[in-house]
């Protein structure tokens, strides 16, 4: 039987690797282990706050993951434990009923930039090198580089990564500059506080005294009322017209955002927005490459394969899975093989689906309203030619096992050598055509079963 610390170490490690980082400040990483005993496992909250939060909406995600760890038979008990050991920063001050003109201090102050999301540890691939590009020069030149910079894509892909990447730049290359990283519930939650205390001139103090200001994910500006639009508009014209830096996210574009308002959503649009989509196979593994090594984790190259075929469109869960399996294989004393991945990742993605080339050209032809047979000949009208490149290179990207031989078979037997060209026309273009690199992504979608057209 494991030592209760043992246990308490590699269940920390999966929950940390398998919970949002919201989920985890919010109360998961406050917990401590009280007692192990063979078949039970008693954890305990710092306050009577957080022990109610935790029973009411994590303790099912605890006890799943009690049982991956430990085992099924494993029942878990939460109590109040007064000697926690609270990690710093995430017990809110308590607030001093009266007004004052201090503003009371938000969770999402600047030191919570998380150190770990940093340029040098974010993946770059064909599917966010823009955004990764645009990045970097808005930390390099803030307030001159792209101005606002807003970065959109499903959850899980890289876009908080890039905010905090940015604020650590900035911190440690301009450490006179304030930065403030938000998501945009703490916003509303300060500003609906500054009504509350009437202390709207702190919070305006507070927003707009930062040279860089960071926003995630602001579709939840949505569904809110106009007052709050308001403050948020105004809020944006005075940092900008200062000249100080703007980076929003979000999991769709502006232009798909119909809550905001047409005021604002202009002045979004006048900046860069740019996209971040799933990445492709050989970035997956690079990111698990990359994981593994920041966590000192021998991760053989076919568990990296196997994962990454399964786990297609969120970096977390790809993340989560290597320190799961490392807390998998200290607790069995055995090292990270595929039969243990197999063995104990049951739940992890899904299945690559399967394609075939037929289906591609399909796709393609469909895409741009030509036929199969149009794409297979030999007519050398640009169209025709920039559609069967596109044809070429998602069979080469989506098909590990066609190799360019067998790709020209499909394509009336040409040569090998022209398809080689003609995938790395697309590849060349990917990097600097923002519509290529969207038509393709919206094709990758598609064929993976993504979405539906």
């Amino acid at each position: 039987m494991q030592s209760g610390e043992e246990v308490w170490l590699a269940l920390r490690d999966s929950l940390r690797g398998n919970a949002s980082e919201a989920v985890w400040s919010a109360g998961l990483n406050t917990l401590r282990l009280v007692d192990y005993r063979e078949d039970e496992i008693v954890i305990g909250a710092p306050n009577q706050i957080q022990l109610q939060r935790v029973q009411q909406r994590y303790l099912p995600f605890i006890t799943e993951q009690v049982h991956q760890v430990v085992g099924s038979h494993m029942n878990v008990s939460l109590t109040l434990s007064d000697d926690t050991v609270t990690a710093p920063r995430e017990e809110t001050p308590v607030r001093d009923e009266t007004p004052t003109v201090t503003f009371a201090p938000s969770v999402d102050r600047p030191a919570r930039l998380d150190p770990r999301m940093t340029f040098d540890s974010f993946v770059p691939g064909s599917s966010n090198r823009l955004a990764f590009a645009a990045a970097q020069s808005v930390a390099e030149t803030p307030g001159r580089a792209y101005n606002p910079l807003m970065i959109y894509g499903n959850s899980g892909l890289g876009k908080t990564h890039l905010l905090h990447a940015i604020g650590n730049y900035v911190h440690e290359n301009y450490p006179g500059r304030k930065v403030l990283y938000v998501s945009t519930e703490t916003f509303l939650n300060d500003f609906i506080r500054a009504i509350q205390t009437r202390t709207q001139l702190a919070l305006h103090e507070r927003y707009r005294e930062n040279d860089v200001l960071l926003i995630d994910d602001i579709q939840f500006m949505e569904t809110r009322g106009e007052t709050f639009h308001e403050e948020i508009f105004h809020t944006y014209n005075a940092l900008h017209g200062e000249g100080k830096q703007i980076v929003l996210t979000s999991d769709r574009s502006p232009r798909d955002l119909a809550g905001l308002q047409e005021r604002f959503r202009s002045r979004l649009l006048q900046g860069l927005v740019t996209e971040i989509d799933q990445p492709d196979l050989e970035t997956r593994i690079a990111i698990l490459h990359s994981k593994s090594e920041r966590e000192g984790v021998e991760l053989p190259r076919d568990v990296a394969e196997w994962i990454a075929q399964r786990v297609r469109d969120n970096i977390r869960e790809l993340e989560g899975s290597v320190t799961m399996l490392r807390a998998f294989a200290n607790l069995r004393q055995e090292p990270i093989s595929l039969e243990l991945a197999k063995s104990h990742l049951t739940n992890l993605g899904h299945e690559q689906v399967s394609l075939k080339p037929e289906t591609i050209l399909t796709a393609v032809s469909d895409f741009y309203g030509l036929t199969v047979d149009e794409i297979r000949g030999s007519k050398r009208l640009r169209p025709l030619v920039h559609a069967r490149h596109v044809a070429m290179y998602l069979i080469r990207d989506l098909l590990d096992n066609y190799s360019y031989p067998m790709i020209a078979r499909i394509f009336d037997g040409r040569n090998h050598t022209t398809v080689i060209s003609g995938v790395e026309k697309i590849k060349d273009q990917l990097s600097s055509n923002s519509e290529l690199l969207a038509q393709i992504n919206q094709l990758k979608r598609q064929l993976q079963g993504e979405i539906r057209v």
